[in-house]
Parts: structure tokens; sequence; C-alpha cells
């Protein structure tokens, strides 16, 4: 059209992609005629930030990316549309595989949801031959932040890829509605991630000003090495070591803040940080820090963007960045020994529990055995011994990996055969005591085991207070929660199948008489047979006990708007709770 202005598409997926491309310092493309990778190509040559040139033929752009590549040392984009285009560029991008050049090829598409329906031109990208791409993304339309965010995340990983490893070729399969609209002056921002290794000769400053928190998910124990790096780093900076019983860490900084960032109705001033240092996998807290940034540490180098704004990415061992970090010689501790009172203030809170898994956990935590190893069935056994500190010496282990109910016996099973002279406990629910059951009858078990088993007869995780289907009731029971399996809380199901198996038999349906037998169950020594403890709790007395433990400080403001979102949610369902929170914001 004569006189039209075109600028930026407003198909926010291709802005992302410009975005990023820009930030990080990618500006030679060279596209190949179509309509599919229009919106990306009138986008970029509307932007005097490319430098973009023209091959009609997609076979010669790859190679021609390959010498532009080879000849300055930059990534190279290349552009093509659908059809039979992509494939072309497979020759090319076999050269640049072998020879790690960094050739980021963009290939347009109307979505995977429209392949294999006889439909025009729609070629199957999702699966490539593995020696054409270092890394291969799809980066699909954008409804909402969730998929604005995914499409930040993968877009960085791919560009990231190029220079990985010795870099090489990567892949990006765009989404395209064929957006008529050029009208967007300005891109918005986004979130650039970037990658640092430990041949980078310099790294970043933190950012000043603000709280540092170290956040560790499921973790190796802790190396003598690695805890002094991590604590000198703390010391440093004046910073603090979230983390759970399945994190390994047990220095000086610990601390276990689920009291105080898990209360529904109060928002503590020291539960937000400007930077959160994230290292370990998969996190058996359910209550993560809220922090400005995070910079993720492992050696993999791998983007894990857990808390939804990474920034730095930290291709090292961890040793090797507190280390570098840690210059300064400092020796504070002023936010570690405000978070510890805290933390005891809200301890000395909390009012007389039921009798529950939580109950049983204040109790005796402080009892365990000397140096023995904990074993936890996920979920509320995990979360209820996780507000209470474990003693020193003491480290647990859980199947978050998966993050499934199966399997927890067996390892807990695994881990005592090889080492026989260690004491290990373990504290399942019934539901995941019984599905892994078979393993306590293997020849091999020895004395070295404990198990205490909360029978409660369902899967009470599903009629737990905050619980997703708390909601439901009763009615969970039928099928959510699965109730009456297993004999239904029979008193001699276990009883007789343990006794048979040659284990020696405890149990408790109450305070005083679990206050009657626990010492025996603790003995620090191993004794002449391995122990099955089978406590049995009521389903609303579990769930009394973790909204108790969750709502021990109480902001009036807080609790106000909290009852209002619950009456919407009834009343309205969650568009009523989200017009809610609209109007609370004003």
């Amino acid at each position: 059209m004569v006189g039209k202005e075109f600028n930026y598409t407003s198909e926010r997926n291709v802005q992302i992609v410009i975005a990023l491309l820009k930030a990080h310092g990618i500006h030679r493309v060279i596209a190949s005629p179509g309509t599919t990778n229009m919106t990306f190509v009138v986008s970029v040559e509307n932007d005097p930030w490319f430098s973009v040139w023209s091959s009609v033929d997609e076979r010669s752009a790859a190679y021609l990316a390959c010498g532009m590549a080879a000849e300055t040392g930059e990534p190279v984009v290349i552009s093509c549309t659908g059809a039979t285009a992509s494939r072309n560029y497979m020759p090319g991008l076999t050269e640049a595989y072998y020879r790690k050049l960094p050739v980021l090829a963009i290939t347009s598409t109307r979505g995977n949801h429209k392949v294999g329906h006889l439909i025009d031109q729609q070629i199957d990208r999702r699966n490539i031959p593995n020696d054409i791409a270092m890394e291969s993304v799809t980066i699909p339309m954008v409804k909402d932040k969730e998929d604005e965010r995914y499409c930040e995340i993968e877009a960085n990983k791919a560009m990231l890829a190029l220079k990985l490893n010795g870099g090489g070729p990567v892949h990006i399969n765009m989404y395209t509605k064929y957006s008529n609209d050029f009208s967007v002056r300005e891109i918005p921002h986004v979130n650039a991630i970037y990658r640092h290794t430990v041949f980078d000769p310099s790294l970043p400053e933190l950012p000043h000003g603000g709280r540092v928190v170290v956040f560790v998910g499921a973790h190796a124990d802790f190396s003598e090495r690695l805890t002094a790096a991590v604590d000198r780093f703390c010391a440093a900076h004046d910073a603090i070591v979230l983390c759970d019983h399945t994190s390994g860490y047990r220095g000086k900084y610990e601390v276990h803040a689920q009291f105080v960032c898990g209360q529904r109705q109060w928002r503590s001033p020291l539960a937000s940080a400007n930077l959160c240092i994230h290292i370990g996998e998969v996190s058996a807290s359910q209550y993560n820090v809220c922090a400005a940034h995070t910079w993720r540490v492992s050696p993999d180098g791998a983007l894990r963007d857990t808390f939804g704004n990474l920034r730095r990415v930290f291709m090292m061992p961890e040793e090797e960045f507190f280390e570098r970090y840690s210059a300064g010689g400092a020796n504070q501790t002023e936010y570690l020994d405000a978070m510890s009172a805290e933390v005891e203030m809200i301890k000395k809170k909390l009012p007389e529990l039921p009798f529950s898994n939580i109950w049983m956990a204040q109790h005796i935590v402080d009892k365990l055995p000397k140096n023995c190893e904990l074993h936890f069935g996920i979920l509320h056994s995990l979360r209820s011994w996780n507000f209470f500190k474990l003693p020193k010496g003491i480290q647990a282990k859980c199947n978050v990996g998966g993050f499934g109910i199966d399997g927890g016996v067996s390892t807990l099973m695994g881990a005592s055969f090889a080492s026989p002279d260690k004491l290990f406990v373990g504290v399942f629910g019934d539901l995941a005591f019984f599905y892994d059951m078979n393993v306590i009858g293997n020849r091999h078990v020895g004395s070295n085991v404990r198990i205490l088993l909360i029978n409660n007869g369902k899967g009470n995780e599903f009629r737990n207070y905050g619980h997703p289907c708390y909601f439901l009731g009763d009615e969970a029971d039928r099928y959510v929660a699965a109730a009456g399996h297993y004999g239904n809380k029979s008193p001699r199901l276990v009883r007789d199948y343990a006794t048979d198996l040659g284990y020696e038999y405890l149990t408790a349906s109450n305070k005083d008489e679990f206050n009657a037998i626990i010492d025996r169950f603790l003995t620090p020594e191993i004794t002449d047979k391995p122990m099955l403890l089978e406590v049995f709790t009521e389903t609303k007395e579990e769930s009394d006990a973790l909204e108790m433990t969750l709502n021990v400080m109480v902001d009036p403001k807080l609790a106000v708007k909290q009852t209002v979102k619950n009456v919407a949610k009834d009343l309205l369902g969650d568009s009523g709770v989200n017009l809610v929170k609209k109007i609370i914001k004003k």
C-alpha cells in the first residue's frame, strides 16, 4: 500500500524473538521469500538494528550463513516459510553442526495442530535429525502472560545454545497467524537471560541494595568445601540459605522459613529479597522465596526458571561460583538473626495442635537418633516435617525428582542396604506405604530400618486445608482421595503382615499412646529387628493442624482480602476470584 508505514508486527511471539535477538547481540539475517515468515521478515527489515540479506534458495541461504558465521564469529539468522523450505536448510545446518558454527534457523509455521490433516504447506518439524541443531524449540502464539513467559524462556534457551559447549546451529519453529498489523512502533520489554561460564574473565556484580538469599532445592549432601564457600558468601553479603530437609545444606546460615513464608494471612517483610541464588534440583518446599531476580547456578548450564524471574545462569561448579563471589571477608549475620528470630517467634505462638503428622514432627524431631537418615513420602509427610529444623548430623531424602507417590519405601530400603551400620527412619502416609509395601518383605531388609506409618485411611493430602480438592469435602473420599482401601484402617492388617515378616510392631491412636511408645521407636541403637510404628490419625485433625500452622500470624487486611476471595470463589468460581483481585488492586 502506498504511503503505509510498516513497523513491528502485532504478533507478540515474534516481537519476543526479535527483542531477544537484539538483547543477545544478534543482528545478521538472511531471509528467504515466503508468506509464513512475513511477520518476522517485515519487522526486522524495518528495524535499523538488523542487517538483512535476501536468498531465494534456502539451501544456499544456510551455506551463506555458514560462510558469514565463520567469517565474523557471530551468530547469523536464516528465516524461511512453510512447505519444503526448511528441508532445504538441512545440508547447510549439517555443515554448521560439525563445524560448530552459530547459525539460527527460524522456520515459520501455522502451528503443529494443523500437521497431518491434509492442509497445504504444513510440514512436521517437531522431530529433526540430531546433527542439524544443538537445540530445537517451538515458539507458540501468545494468549496470556504464561504463554509470554514460555516464549521468553524457549527463545532465550535457543539463542544461548548458539555458543554452548563450543557452539553450533539452533532451530526455532515459530507460529504465526499472518497478521497484517505492522503498527507496533516499540517492542515491549522482554527478559533476556545471560549465561556465564567458569572461563569468563569476569562475572557480573551482585545487584546493589536489597537482601540476598540462597535457595537450595533437592541436593546431594554438601561437601565441606561447598558448605564453607556458601557460608563465606553469606557472611560477605549478609545472606541466608533457605532450604528444606532434602537440600543437604547444614551450614551456619541454614533457615527453614516455611513458618514465615507459608503464612496465609500475613506477609513478613523478611520474606522478600532482591536477589535469589538458586542451586539444587526440585524443591520439597512449597513456600518459595519472593525475589526480584534469580541467578541459577548449575554445572549443566540449563535454563531452570523455577520462580519465573530468571536473569542469569552460571554454568560452573557451585563451589566455584560462591568462592568467586565471597571476597571481602565480612562476617554479617543481621539477616540470619532477624529471620531466625522470626521463625522462633512464630513457633512459640503455634497453638496446641491436634494429633497429626505435624504434631508428631513437632514433638519428636529433636529426639531423633543421632546421625540417622530420614526418608519421607510426598507430600503431606514431607511438608509436615519441613516446618521443623533437623538436629545437626541428620540428613534427609525424598523422591522429589518425579514427585510421585511411588517408590519411597523402596528408596529407603535401598539406602539401608548400602549402609547397614546406619539407622534409617522413614515417614510415610498410608497410600504411599501400601503402594510400595512389597519391599518390606525383601529378604535383605536389615535391623537398621524404622518406619513411621501415618494411617488415616485415605490420601489425606487431597483433604487437607489449602489443597485444590479441599472444597470437595467428603465427596473427595470416593475417588480423589481413594478412601477405604487396604483394610480401611484395619488394626490388624499391617500388624500381622509386619510381624510375620519379622518386624517389631508398635501402634498408637492418640497422643498418650504415642508418647508411651515413641522412646522405644527412637532407640538410638540398632535393635535386633526392624521396627514399624503404625499411627492412626483422623482426616479432620490432619487438616486442622495444617490450617492452624499456616495461620499463626494474621494481618487483618490480608484476612479480609482472603475472605472476600473465598466468598467470590464459592459464588462465582475462578472468574469471580480474578474479578475480585482486580478490584482489590485498585
